[in-house]
């Protein structure tokens, strides 16, 4: 499975983190869920995510106005200010 170069992948256990950049919020919003769509893919018949333990969380230094909608098993991520 290859990602593009906006993206990184750091694993700890079973946990995933994903980093994504883009030059907007709509282009990065648009870039992590390619990159989720191909891991789900590689993953397929070997495990399983739970959109519910799953998190999403943007960082950026321009204002936004409408949340992102990153989606996992065809529904949409929690976003949250931080990550414990």
């Amino acid at each position: 499975m290859e990602l593009t170069s906006r993206s990184k992948v750091i694993a700890f256990a079973e946990d995933l983190i994903i980093l994504t950049t883009g030059a907007t919020v709509a282009e990065a919003e648009q870039y992590m869920n390619l990159e989720l769509r191909k891991i789900q893919e590689w993953a397929q018949n070997k495990m399983k995510f739970n959109e519910n333990k799953s998190k999403v969380m943007l960082i950026s230094r321009r204002k936004r106005k409408k949340k992102i909608d990153i989606y996992i098993n065809n529904k949409t991520l929690k976003e949250v200010n931080s990550i414990r």
